[in-house]
């Protein structure tokens, strides 16, 4: 495989560790999460991946005008909104480059315009593209700036034969309008003009819908690791009650439903809770509820009302979570708390508190999920001190 890439002198930005050997990169993500974490408790070696290439199960490109009229897509040099032309990416998944290929050549046959950020003009500003890992199902998501998209039938027909052409299906095609000048990418409009307006893929063995909006990690092969040793940190025997803080459409609490007694899962966006739901009821998953709420309050409110859980998984922004949101898992006082970390930093201000709170880190363990960047993702083991019971490490 050829790893030179030629966007990266240009300013891309995307792959800051590319020129360092992946054995060497693991080494310093791990001693970097054991700089940070380790006066918490043992960090356990970091899980890489063997083929740390073409993970990135989606794409977002950004269109901008080309030579000659024409229309091309990329990302932005970094500290800059121009855009850099990409055809090919070494960490995105190569069919999704070929998709993306498609689009271009359709949106150029239309003759659509780039929009414009600082006239607010033009038509066309991303593209996002998902693939299931699983299933090889594809979703194009174009993002305009106008409400109309002009040609849309004839738009999905070129798209579609351009695609076939290429070998590729792709299984729904969505329009999402963003009128705002926002680094944003999706607005709050939707419009299906091809298939389903969602794909399904399989993670940990659950059957997910997503939709444009969904979140849901790029990197299937790590996130089945991620996920794995999350429920292990769990600790469960089929008897606890499990809360899914920051739950999104469901992957955690859906994959430990299997091991609990009752699965609850609280997110402040609607959307996501509603694919929650319809995620559950395709997997025939009858312990799992969900609900649409801030989940500091909803902790709080549900602790002050005698209500409780053995377990509380907690998966925050990169920004870490709040005070307020920690003071109210220990107002529930669960037995165990699970922290997915995506910035170790942030980690390390909440352990600060949690440990206050009553709470020991038995074990992390780092898991690369973003080879050759620097992004690391932390799982972390903390037991309520005082309850008696001796975990055992990860395996």
């Amino acid at each position: 495989m050829d790893r030179n890439c030629k966007l990266s002198a240009k300013g891309c930005g995307g792959c800051p560790m590319l020129g360092t050997d992946y054995p060497a990169q693991l080494k310093q993500k791990e001693e970097k999460v054991r700089a940070l974490l380790g006066k918490y408790g043992p960090v356990q070696p970091i899980r890489g991946m063997e083929h740390p290439w073409h993970y990135r199960n989606k794409v977002i490109s950004t269109f901008a005008p080309g030579p000659g009229g024409r229309l091309v897509s990329g990302i932005y040099a970094t500290g800059s909104h121009k855009v850099l032309p990409v055809e090919t990416c070494l960490l995105q998944d190569e069919l999704l480059d070929q998709t993306m290929a498609a689009v271009r050549e359709a949106a150029n046959a239309c003759r659509y315009t780039p929009y414009q950020e600082d006239k607010g003009t033009g038509l066309l500003r991303h593209c996002l593209l998902r693939r299931g890992f699983a299933t090889g199902q594809i979703m194009v998501v174009l993002v305009t700036g106008q409400p109309v998209l002009p040609g849309a039938k004839n738009f999905v027909r070129v798209l579609l034969e351009g695609a076939e052409a290429r070998g590729i299906k792709i299984n729904t095609v969505v329009q999402n309008y963003n009128p705002r000048r926002t680094s944003a990418v999706l607005g709050s409009e939707e419009k299906v003009l091809y298939g389903k307006g969602f794909i399904l893929d399989v993670l940990c063995g659950k059957r997910y819908a997503i939709s444009p909006r969904s979140f849901y990690q790029v990197n299937p092969v790590q996130t089945e690791v991620l996920y794995g040793l999350a429920v292990e940190a769990a600790g469960l025997t089929g008897a606890e009650t499990v809360l899914d803080a920051y739950c999104g459409i469901g992957t955690i609490g859906l994959t430990a439903s299997e091991k609990a007694k009752r699965v609850v899962g609280v997110d402040v966006n609607a959307d996501a809770i509603r694919d929650a739901v319809g995620n559950a009821r395709h997997n025939q998953v009858k312990n799992a509820r969900f609900f649409a709420a801030d989940a500091t309050r909803w902790i709080a409110e549900a602790a002050s009302a005698g209500q409780w859980a053995d377990v509380i998984f907690m998966d925050p922004p990169r920004e870490g979570s709040t005070p307020e949101f920690l003071e109210s898992v220990a107002k529930m006082a669960p037995r165990r708390v699970v922290y997915v970390s995506c910035n170790p930093e942030t980690m390390a201000r909440d352990l600060a508190l949690l440990t206050r709170k009553g709470y020991r880190a038995q074990w992390f363990v780092p898991v690369d999920m973003f080879p050759h960047t620097e992004h690391i993702e932390t799982v972390g083991c903390l037991v309520r001190t005082g309850t008696g019971k001796k975990e055992g490490r990860p395996r």
